[in-house]
């Protein structure tokens, strides 16, 4: 049985179990901390870099993710420093692709421009790549969509933890990175896709959507892919 642990959250005393995270904890205790990349259920990659917290006797920033807690720790999940940073988080992932809200299948159901919102981003200090990127379309039901991807890589980790598909990767590196199916084939082309949709469900943005459907239709239910992970993890 794991051992429980107090910390501090933003000076407030709370419990949580050993080998936790920090972000656990903290929405254990209906404490908010932003993430993009975190889906409940999938290995936490810590890559997204929105849900960094400060902990004292730290001198830097920690990723709440995949940072365990310790006894007698003390985290603060806001300040004038955080919003800082994770403000120019979020710029940077807008300026690296094309995020035309408007235009995007997601339009209104969409993470980044929900947390865009939510934290007073109106426009973007840095100027845009505005990268030529490739639409995929030769899947039967779903589309690829280069310029909405943000990397968060929730699909490459539901097609393999929980499908066991194994369909998605990352490829590259830095500004040239990209999610690829199959060793860089068409997604319509891969053997090993089920068309399970998971990795649909799971993307924050409009990266991946179904065809057919309309934007007031497009709703993302990433929270069957949460209870379909802790169902696995139950060993049903």
């Amino acid at each position: 049985m794991p051992k429980k642990l107090q910390l501090r959250i933003d000076g407030e005393m709370v419990s949580a179990l050993e080998g936790q995270t920090i972000l656990q904890a903290a929405r254990n205790s209906g404490k908010y901390i932003p993430t993009l990349c975190y889906l409940d259920g999938l290995t936490p990659v810590g890559g997204c870099r929105l849900c960094m917290v400060e902990v004292s006797g730290i001198d830097r920033l920690v990723p709440a993710c995949t940072t365990p807690i310790q006894d007698g720790m003390s985290v603060s999940t806001t300040s004038a420093k955080l919003t800082r940073y994770r403000k120019i988080m979020l710029e940077l992932l807008f300026i690296e692709r094309n995020h035309i809200c408007a235009v995007c299948v997601s339009n209104g159901h969409c993470e980044l421009q929900a947390m865009a919102s939510q934290m007073g981003i109106t426009n973007v200090r840095f100027s845009y790549n505005y990268p030529k990127l490739s639409v995929d379309q030769s899947h039967s039901r779903y589309v690829l969509d280069h310029n909405r991807c943000i990397l968060c890589t929730r699909c490459v980790r539901v097609c393999a933890e929980l499908e066991g598909a194994h369909v998605w990767e990352v490829t590259s590196r830095g500004i040239h990175a990209r999610v690829q199916s199959d060793l860089n084939q068409k997604w319509g082309e891969s053997r090993g896709c089920t068309n399970c949709g998971k990795c649909v469900q799971a993307c924050p943005t409009g990266a991946l959507a179904e065809k057919g459907w309309a934007v007031e239709e497009m709703i993302k239910r990433n929270d069957n892919i949460t209870v379909l992970a802790h169902r696995k993890g139950a060993g049903a």
